[in-house]
């Protein structure tokens, strides 16, 4: 690993192991599998039977204290995502509350106390964690806004929350926003995006989380001609629940590597993943159950992406579309990727809220 991503908050992530190490023998560690090379014929196997989930793989994962993926990084000058630790400590109840504490300067911890009702999105800047006590913390008829053009929305944590029926994105990672972890929270009916990271983000986790009832799911990049993108917008997805939403598991522009592994997908009707704009995504080890297209190189009048898919299982769902070369993650950070076959009952037993 460079020496350039080794740091504190990696260092506390050295228990977790890579599986698919890259070979010795590769030329460029960065670009280090093709498509071509790496598609896996074994994973389109249309038997159910063949990949059932053993009963024994339900048991739930402890929930990770330090994220995993591109928020574990040190980079940008911020060593890992730590969010508010150290500051402050507020129980929230009220969204005038909320407003005031996620606007002020400085560290803070803001425990979300039972269902706010919010309307627009409400300003985070930097050095926040904004965690959900208990299983009925909710935010509901607004969203969240990492960051404004003028105070940026660095180094934030997002857990444990509800948020549904948001007049806009539930949660906008956006305005050059870097080192933000969005983890065992639930997603539902919003009004344009569930999740979405854009507008030069960059070293992101989404991780444990459920989606569901909404159709723009999580988009990577703002548009197809927002190019200050380019050489951002490096996103980790892992163990999340893509349940019967329509699209966008992500759609991505630009971004590069974008990492998506470990993640269940289930009756998406329109597609799961979209790479775009030349943007490298790396889909491993996930679960896709009912999808008829499980990834797309291109979508509509966006230009193609890469994609590199490996060791996925596709279970009554169609051939997935790949194409390229994609960075390594583990170039970046470690990571243990577990057995596609008991990714639906790990990621059941352990997404969402309630379970921290």
């Amino acid at each position: 690993m460079p020496a350039l991503f080794r740091g504190p908050a990696v260092a506390a992530a050295l228990l977790i192991t890579v599986l698919t190490p890259i070979p010795a023998t590769t030329t460029s560690a960065a670009y280090a599998f093709s498509a071509a090379a790496t598609t896996t014929s074994a994973a389109h196997a249309s038997s159910a039977a063949a990949t059932t989930t053993s009963a024994t793989a339900a048991t739930t994962t402890a929930a990770e204290t330090t994220p995993i993926g591109f928020a574990s990084v040190n980079a940008l000058g911020q060593n890992g995502t730590t969010g508010g630790a150290g500051g402050t400590e507020v129980t929230i109840t009220t969204g005038a509350q909320l407003q005031d504490y996620a606007g002020r300067a400085g560290p803070f911890i803001l425990r979300i106390s039972g269902r706010i009702q919010i309307s627009d999105m409400i300003t985070v800047v930097a050095n926040k964690t904004i965690i959900g006590l208990g299983t009925t913390a909710e935010i509901t008829g607004g969203g969240l806004q990492l960051g404004s053009t003028t105070r940026p929305g660095n180094n934030v944590i997002i857990r444990n929350i509800k948020f549904t029926n948001a007049e806009d994105d539930s949660i906008s990672v956006t305005n050059k926003a870097h080192h933000v972890w969005i983890d065992h929270n639930d997603l539902s009916n919003g009004y344009d995006g569930l999740l979405d990271i854009k507008r030069e983000s960059n070293y992101v986790t989404v991780s444990w989380n459920k989606f569901h009832n909404h159709s723009k799911t999580t988009l990577v990049g703002h548009s197809d001609t927002y190019t200050a993108d380019i050489g951002k917008l490096k996103v980790t997805y892992h163990h999340n629940l893509f349940d019967g939403t329509d699209q966008r598991h992500p759609r991505a522009r630009f971004g590069d590597p974008i990492h998506v592994f470990n993640n269940y997908y289930r009756n998406n009707s329109m597609y799961g993943i979209a790479s775009t704009q030349n943007a490298g995504v790396l889909v491993e080890g996930n679960y896709f159950e009912n999808v008829a297209h499980p990834t797309h190189v291109g979508y509509a009048e966006s230009d193609p992406g890469r994609l590199v898919e490996r060791n996925n299982l596709y279970i009554n769902s169609g051939t997935p579309e790949s194409s390229g070369t994609v960075a390594e993650p583990s170039t970046y950070y470690p990571y243990t990727l577990d057995a596609p076959s008991t990714v639906p009952a790990k990621v059941q037993a352990g997404a969402g809220v309630g379970k921290l």
